[in-house]
């Protein structure tokens, strides 16, 4: 954290800002975003049951969430350099308080998949003020890299988080031993204090920007908006068994998302006041920070998915034990983050990125190197003795590739967010952080859908001959069923590390190349076309 320390507020002279309390106040509400992805996952079976929520209208539960959320960035970005992002940080926050008090509540499905819409529209709105709030509050130099360390940190953990503080919430019948209330209501309910607490005390401890009402682009903002739609329903589609990419409805998604992408880069080129203006892109270094912060995290949150299905799975850990198995990556990631913030006063960005993404690759080839017993009588064998991963050590084959990912995220969040808002123009900054936070999710479900398919390709040969196995046998066939998937699912998901190792390596080779920035560059101030002198 960075040191307790104060700053002139443009609000009234005089006024000192803690930028200790600023910090706080960013991280906390970035952290209930974030984390919010996946608090609910390991809720999902509980919701399903005592809402009567069929399996597949389940997953609408995280992908709603998704949707509306990196939908709805860019826009959100630009809003807040429009109207203030201290402004619509705070609308934020109370939106997406409102939306967890009515998940909480919720009676039915309906009710409760539109809650978490809202909850989306509320984080699009907060994220990206957050980022670009860090920019505005803090100097350039050391405070500016410790804030964008704590931000690194918490947006890396918080998934990691969010599985451990569902697992505990889930198995909780009340709130604070005075109401009794099912333990998944708590997983919503939970955001509610936070959030209003958070917006409440944003005038005292943040800077309100410049507004410049009256210049959103409507029409750009209806098909940036609408296309990411698209793009994320089509991907998170797409990455479902049920549909997959040669399904009707991810296709004309896709497609339609790529159409109306097309036209809102016709309309930017054309209005004056542009929801993305192009300068966004036009420096190397910023392009290069945005492609990999949406390669690397494409790789990342897969982990997650399929990590987390091995361990409850194959290897038959409860859900709160699974969330805790992921603790050391939330250590990791502030250890990271925290050496990355220190070094890049020193180092350049290209070498500690660089070195992260490496790292990473690393990690996910050693989570391919898994193995379980494959043939048939050896998945009946280990089986009946527990489970079929009881052969897998967690501390030697995956604690420490948990530990390396982590700590090489941290080495690549910290300086890639730093480079990728770096010598934005002031009305800028907003639209920045919010193209950054819409390459996260966007790659996200991107790569979620394409290693998903990766996964479910792999596996597909080895589910087919233990299912022919399992039947010679005379089992059951829900038993064989059950038997197959989990038999196949080890090698779907080692194919899936593979590939995310690769991805990570295209990230990693684009670093090398092309982030090109000096040290001495990320401690100054002002937009990249006024000369700056640096020693």
């Amino acid at each position: 954290m960075t040191e307790v320390a104060s700053v002139e507020s443009t609000d009234a002279p005089g006024k000192k800002l803690n930028l200790t309390w600023a910090l706080v106040l960013i991280s906390m509400a970035q952290l209930m975003v974030v984390l919010d992805a996946s608090i609910a996952n390991i809720a999902l079976p509980y919701i399903g049951e005592d809402l009567n929520i069929s399996s597949a209208n389940l997953t609408w539960i995280v992908t709603g969430y998704a949707l509306s959320f990196g939908g709805l960035l860019l826009l959100g970005g630009r809003l807040g350099d429009l109207y203030g992002r201290r402004k619509v940080f705070m609308i934020g926050l109370s939106v997406f308080a409102i939306a967890s008090l009515l998940g909480g509540l919720a009676q039915s499905e309906g009710l409760l998949l539109a809650s978490r819409g809202l909850q989306g529209l509320g984080a699009a709105l907060a994220s990206p003020a957050a980022l670009a709030l860090i920019t505005t509050t803090f100097p350039a130099g050391p405070a500016r890299n410790r804030a964008f360390a704590v931000y690194a940190a918490m947006s890396g953990a918080g998934a990691a988080v969010g599985l451990i503080l569902g697992g505990w919430l889930t198995g909780t019948n009340s709130f604070l031993g005075l109401v009794d209330i099912d333990g998944w209501r708590m997983t919503f309910l939970i955001n509610v204090p936070i959030g209003l607490i958070a917006a409440a005390l944003a005038p005292r401890f943040l800077n309100e920007s410049e507004s410049h009402p009256g210049q959103l682009d409507v029409p750009g903002a209806i098909t940036g908006t609408l296309g990411l739609l698209g793009l994320v329903y089509g991907f998170s589609r797409a990455g479902q068994a049920a549909h997959g990419w040669d399904d009707p409805w991810t296709i004309a998604s896709l497609a339609a998302g790529v159409v109306l992408l097309a036209a809102f880069a016709f309309i930017e080129s054309r209005v004056k006041h542009p929801l993305l203006p192009v300068r966004v892109f036009a420096n190397r270094t910023r392009a290069t920070s945005f492609l990999v912060m949406m390669v690397v995290p494409a790789a990342m949150f897969s982990m997650f998915y399929f990590l987390s299905l091995f361990i409850q799975l194959v290897m038959g850990y409860s859900p709160l034990h699974a969330g805790f198995a992921f603790l050391p990556f939330s250590f990791g990631i502030v250890i990271g983050a925290a050496v990355s913030s220190n070094l890049v006063n020193r180092i350049d960005a290209r070498f500690i990125a660089g070195t992260g993404t490496l790292m990473a690759a690393a990690a996910l080839v050693g989570f391919s190197q898994l193995s379980v017993p494959d043939s048939a009588s050896g998945v009946l064998e280990a089986m009946q003795g527990g489970a079929l991963g009881d052969s897998v050590n967690y501390w030697t084959e995956i604690f420490p590739f948990i530990v390396l990912m982590s700590i090489g995220m941290g080495a690549v969040f910290v300086p890639l967010t730093l480079t990728a808002v770096h010598h934005l123009r002031s009305e800028d900054s907003g639209i920045g952080s919010g193209v950054l936070n819409t390459m996260q999710q966007v790659g996200g479900a991107l790569g979620l859908a394409i290693l998903s398919t990766v996964a479910l390709s792999a596996a597909s040969d080895k589910k087919s001959e233990l299912a022919g196995a399992f039947t010679q046998q005379g089992l059951p066939t829900e038993q064989v069923g059950q038997l197959a998937y989990l038999g196949s699912f080890t090698d779907g998901a080692t194919a899936a590390f593979l590939v995310g190792a690769a991805l990570i390596s295209i990230g990693s080779l684009a670093t090398w190349l092309f982030l090109n920035v000096k040290h001495q560059e990320l401690a100054t101030d002002g937009p990249e076309d006024v000369p700056v002198h640096v020693g």
